[in-house]
């Protein structure tokens, strides 16, 4: 596990995510929700990259209209996609558990909950033990309290690379617990072949604060 931080996390963030980008053509990525993502994603939109080799999926979603205001593909839509020229049809919105799925994912973006959620791996969920690549969850941990569906450990853990954003002082705490190895915390149980920790100096565990 790799962390990287910096004093802009969009800025940081982008730059790491279109060098992942630079190394694969097709690159087969999955997005996260959340408003740390927005403001990565409103920076890599302004990024000069091969749009056309990106297939977009979702690592969660929950269960509402793709306009709704909760809804991770809207938000990542408005950010990222609606500004770039990703062909609609390599875009595949989570909207049930039967999406299909590559055989190995380039990339997936993941954010981090108070509680060390990931995607929508809630502690003491039985979405936790799933087998299924995607499983939907009826009741998630935290607000809001749509239903989800998620991708589980066996697609975040058998991508080429897994990155966690994670911004601001209040997820401190949680990922300095993560990063020790805390497998109460869902987060903690997320072992790519590359997994990455991109924060900002607030959210940077306290051994790696400049």
């Amino acid at each position: 596990m790799q962390l990287l931080v910096g004093s802009d996390l969009a800025e940081l963030a982008a730059g790491w995510i279109a060098g992942r980008a630079s190394a694969f053509s097709p690159f087969r990525v999955a997005l996260a929700g959340g408003g740390t993502p927005e403001r990565v994603y409103e920076r890599l939109a302004g990024l000069d990259l091969d749009w056309g080799s990106w297939h977009v999926w979702w690592s969660d979603e929950r269960e509402v209209p793709p306009d709704h205001e909760d809804s991770n593909e809207r938000m990542a839509r408005r950010a990222l996609l609606d500004r770039v020229p990703v062909p609609e049809e390599q875009i595949r919105p989570l909207h049930s558990v039967d999406v299909g799925l590559p055989d190995r994912f380039d990339l997936v973006l993941l954010g981090v909950g108070p509680d060390g959620h990931c995607a929508s791996l809630f502690p003491g969920d039985p979405a936790l033990e799933a087998t299924e690549p995607v499983v939907r969850v009826p009741e998630p941990g935290l607000p809001p309290r749509h239903p989800r569906i998620t991708f589980t450990y066996p697609v975040l853990n058998g991508a080429h690379a897994t990155a966690f954003l994670v911004g601001g002082e209040t997820k401190q705490e949680i990922a300095e617990r993560v990063l020790a190895g805390d497998e109460s915390l869902p987060a903690a149980r997320v072992d790519a072949p590359l997994t990455v920790w991109l924060t900002d100096e607030a959210a940077a565990p306290g051994r790696a604060r400049r």
